[in-house]
């Protein structure tokens, strides 16, 4: 068996559920895990209460329901495009289906593809019991095109997306990450290391780097910052030397700091700042928005970390909640909050 930790403990307690008393020896066994690593994975669920430990033997606490809620539940997910971002969000969901002994299938509509409704209609083809679902939505939210997905079958939670309250879809369930948050914690930090105005240099391309911009314009009235005209990221991947000429622009009239939408332009930005003379740490504080890779980079990146594995946990149960509910559940719009990951790509203190 191979997999994440959060993949490995649900499994477990999937088991353990299934064939009541175990001792840990043989649970390894049947898993083909090293006895060590269920040791350590039987302590963590242990001391989470999700498990109880007696003489070597591990089973359900007391009180535990026999049957978990979403058992034998097939959820549909739609997502824009597999790898860093949104991968943390389908291991997210696919740790808490395993968890409950449902069943996640995945549908991918690629950004501007415009194949969201052909992904959906082959998922509710495939018999699916509700959906999650990332539409390619900008933030004013649903165009006539998509307004299709306010009325679908099924149960469905919107996750990292959310419909302005004029709309139709502003009625589904909805979790997602607070992403003016994470800019506020950004630009706070650089506020307190005593930078008066940060650049913010993000792409233009999705739903999150819209948020970013909203959330800057946001931050720096609410901090008392200077704000700056955004450094349009136009070609991701191949607009390092504009946005590095620009920062240096920047540098060189008095703004030392940037935010930057996301980890691979960040990451991509430090040599060529080099290049320029502008060595981040020291000349140039940075942070990256995303933290998929920031903590990678030479040097590591401080970073905003939007709570991508729990977001995608969070729209998960809701969904079964939604399922198992008979229509009393009220509608949910939840808002995870980022954390900021210190590392020493801001220096310190000007």
């Amino acid at each position: 068996m191979t997999g994440t930790a959060e993949e490995r403990r649900a499994t477990i307690v999937e088991v353990v559920r299934e064939l009541g008393t175990v001792r840990v020896v043989e649970l390894a066994e049947r898993l083909g895990l090293a006895a060590v690593t269920v040791r350590r994975d039987v302590a963590a669920l242990a001391d989470a209460g999700e498990l109880h430990r007696s003489h070597g033997s591990v089973s359900m606490p007391s009180g535990a329901a026999a049957v978990p809620e979403g058992r034998d539940r097939v959820v549909g997910m739609l997502v824009p495009t597999v790898g860093s971002y949104f991968d943390e969000i389908i291991d997210g969901a696919r740790a808490a289906a395993t968890a409950v002994g449902a069943r996640l299938v995945l549908g991918i509509a690629p950004y501007e593809a415009g194949e969201d409704r052909a992904q959906v209609d082959q998922l509710l083809e495939s018999g699916v019991d509700g959906l999650l679902v990332t539409p390619n939505w900008l933030p004013e939210g649903p165009t006539g095109r998509s307004a299709w997905i306010c009325e679908l079958p099924l149960p469905t939670v919107l996750v990292e997306r959310r419909a302005p309250a004029d709309s139709p879809c502003a009625d589904l369930d909805s979790v997602g990450s607070d992403h003016h948050h994470g800019v506020m914690l950004a630009l706070r930090h650089l506020a307190g290391l005593g930078h008066r105005s940060v650049l913010l240099a993000a792409r233009m391309d999705s739903w999150t780097a819209h948020q970013v911009r909203a959330g800057y314009a946001e931050a720096t009235r609410l901090l008392g910052l200077e704000a700056r005209p955004v450094i349009d990221i136009e070609q991701p991947g191949r607009d390092t030397e504009a946005v590095a000429a620009r920062i240096a622009e920047g540098v060189a009239d008095g703004v030392r700091a940037v935010l930057v939408h996301n980890d691979q332009e960040a990451i991509q930005l430090v040599p060529v700042l080099r290049a320029r003379g502008l060595r981040v740490g020291e000349e140039v504080a940075l942070i990256s928005y995303d933290d998929v890779f920031a903590a990678l980079a030479a040097p590591p990146l401080t970073a905003v970390a939007p709570p991508k594995r729990a977001v995608g946990a969070a729209a998960l149960e809701l969904l079964l909640r939604r399922l198992g509910s008979g229509g009393e559940l009220p509608v949910h719009h939840l808002q995870l909050l980022p954390e900021l990951k210190v590392r020493t790509s801001c220096g310190k203190a000007v």
